[in-house]
């Protein structure tokens, strides 16, 4: 009985995801009135053969299926129950009771969503009653979704605070789809002709028709992929961790971009039926991906839920800490002296784009909105490498390893530093400059730390590009765009960070080690590293020389290239050949001076 009730649910959890996306299909080539009359089309059961009515009548057959299924499924569920004094002992072939009730209260459901399918056919697709309609139908799919997994899912157990955050985001993700259907059913997909901004602003006249429902959507559509983020970061840093809770997130977080892909789409082709269709349907596809997460969150299996927390009883609370410990302690988060040298890469591309200087309050906001930025990225990533940073000696007196933050302050207080950052940037600079600093706190958090750090030698060097990125925010904050002298100052950063950080790894590589992280001192031994860096070392100097055709750079700027970077090679080689802790060490910090004074050069250079 079992095997057969999880088969249902999952059909029926299926046709309803497809009944959805056709219904965007309606929706999107204007079929709603295909068939005029309800239930029937045309005072027939067998529709004429023309594009619209085939368009509705197939979404009519859909909703059949899907609600013969669901009668089938409740049979089952009803059945089981019926038969619930048999299985008081845990029979392997019961269904759950839960996932029974549930399958038993789908069919009104889908009952009353055929009713207001006729419903939209007599007021001549009202708008509120599109909206009810589809409102309604993510219902149905939320609950065959929760049986399906229910069905599967036989522990009782859950991890509270993460079951809380992805109910949370469901109730969200719920309202942006309510919101998202209203738009279409009023026809204000195009209430802004620009995208992401809104008639070329960032918080648009909401006294424009359907501008207040579109502008809510975005909104909504911004809460939703933070929360999305936070629940597949969490997911994935949670002990003891979940393989169901991390493919989920993950599937959840990839889908909540595509559609923000697909979203801009709609704008970008003026709402191509196709475009139209898919928003509908990668929808259908979030919201059973979250309910799913949100259910399984409550149902998985949690040996310790304490751990699962990430907390740990040895060490004392951190309420018994004092104000300015605790200040302390967030501050130290941030990594003050990494985001410093951020900064410094920051402001010269604005004065080469400027060719001169540029306003106070330009380069004032841009430090800020970039100081904010890249404290987000620090603070995540502690969270996210807790674990070995309370292996490494290095990073052992961290906040997080010695316990004077709790680990989800920790994570909330750099989500909220990437939010106010991107704000702050797009209101005081401009978007591009904002949406550059957003991604590389995305590319660092996401790309770096949670895939690459813990899985390939090549980590610092793909991941390096998300230190280079400030350079594109300054040159993007006074010209607006990106142009090759920028392109080429993001090169030489990233092409300085693999020979830097190696110098500090080789130090170091006994913590990275024991901490389990593949840097190219610990995988490939230091000879190799030593090549690399010496391989790198002649790169960077070529690149920092083509800046001076690609930008019009000047003697100031020549000088000081040859000079460092002959200087950044020679150390390499000497290193090479003749290895030493503290040769590596003398070259990690002259690479900090070299990278400052370059750019200081780049600076100097364009007032000249």
């Amino acid at each position: 009985m079992r095997r057969a009730f999880r088969t249902l649910a999952i059909a029926t959890a299926a046709s309803t995801v497809l009944l959805i996306a056709w219904g965007g299909v309606v929706r999107a080539t204007g079929s709603g009135d295909g068939c005029p009359d309800w239930p029937t089309c045309f005072g027939s059961w067998v529709p004429r053969v023309e594009y619209h009515t085939l368009i509705e009548y197939f979404h009519r057959l859909l909703a059949v299926v899907s609600a013969s299924l669901s009668i089938a499924l409740a049979v089952v569920g009803a059945w089981s129950l019926a038969r619930a004094h048999d299985e008081e002992h845990g029979d392997a072939r019961a269904v759950p009771r839960l996932a029974a009730w549930l399958a038993v209260g789908l069919a009104p459901l889908f009952v009353i969503q055929a009713a207001i399918g006729g419903w939209i056919i007599a007021t001549h697709e009202d708008p509120a009653v599109v909206t009810l309609h589809f409102a309604v139908a993510f219902v149905v799919l939320g609950v065959a979704v929760a049986i399906t997994v229910l069905a599967h899912l036989l522990e009782p157990g859950g991890i509270r605070s993460y079951a809380r955050i992805t109910a949370f985001t469901g109730l969200v993700t719920y309202g942006l789809l309510l919101v998202g259907t209203y738009v279409r059913a009023e026809g204000a997909g195009l209430a802004f002709r620009d995208w992401p901004l809104m008639s070329g602003r960032l918080v648009p006249d909401l006294t424009q028709p359907g501008a207040g429902p579109m502008f809510a959507h975005r909104l909504l559509a911004i809460a939703v992929t933070a929360l999305v983020a936070w629940c597949a970061v969490r997911a994935r840093t949670m002990r003891p961790r979940s393989s169901r809770l991390i493919g989920l997130s993950t599937l959840a977080l990839v889908l909540v971009l595509a559609q923000i892909a697909v979203g801009a789409l709609n704008v970008v082709t003026e709402l191509a039926t196709w475009a139209r269709a898919a928003h509908v349907a990668v929808s259908a596809l979030i919201w059973a991906t979250i309910v799913a997460l949100a259910v399984v969150a409550r149902r998985e299996p949690s040996r310790d839920d304490l751990r699962a927390e990430g907390e740990d009883e040895r060490f004392p609370a951190t309420a018994d800490r004092s104000l300015g410990d605790t200040v302390r302690a967030f501050a130290a988060l941030t990594k003050p002296r990494i985001i410093v040298l951020l900064l410094i890469t920051t402001v010269p591309p604005m004065i080469l784009a400027a060719g001169g200087l540029p306003g106070a309050w330009l380069v004032l906001a841009t430090l800020v909105g970039g100081t904010l930025a890249a404290a987000s990225a620090n603070a995540c990533n502690m969270y996210l490498d807790r674990d070995i940073d309370q292996v490494m000696r290095r990073t052992r007196r961290r906040p997080l390893p010695r316990h004077a933050i709790q680990p989800e302050a920790a994570l909330r207080f750099g989500f909220a530093l990437g939010a106010v950052a991107f704000t702050f940037l797009a209101l005081t600079v401009n978007v591009l400059a904002a949406t550059l600093a957003l991604s590389a706190i995305a590319f660092y958090v996401f790309v770096y730390t949670m895939w690459l750090k813990r899985s390939t030698t090549q980590n610092i060097v793909i991941g390096g590009a998300a230190g280079a990125v400030p350079v594109l925010v300054g040159w993007a904050a006074v010209t607006g765009g990106i142009a090759w002298p920028a392109v080429m100052l993001f090169s030489i950063v990233f092409l300085w960070t693999p020979p830097h950080f190696w110098a500090l790894a080789m130090r170091v590589r006994d913590d990275y080690a024991a901490a389990g992280v593949p840097m190219l001192p610990v995988v490939r031994g230091e000879d190799e590293t030593r090549r690399q860096i010496f391989l790198y070392s002649l790169v960077l100097f070529g690149a920092t020389l083509l800046l001076v055709p690609v930008a019009s750079m000047g003697p100031v700027y020549l000088i000081t290239a040859v000079v460092l970077g002959g200087s950044f090679v020679y150390r390499a080689l000497h290193l090479w050949r003749d290895p030493s802790d503290a040769r590596a060490w003398a070259l990690f910090k002259f690479s900090v001076l070299y990278l400052g004074a370059l750019f200081a050069a780049v600076a100097i250079d364009a007032l000249a």
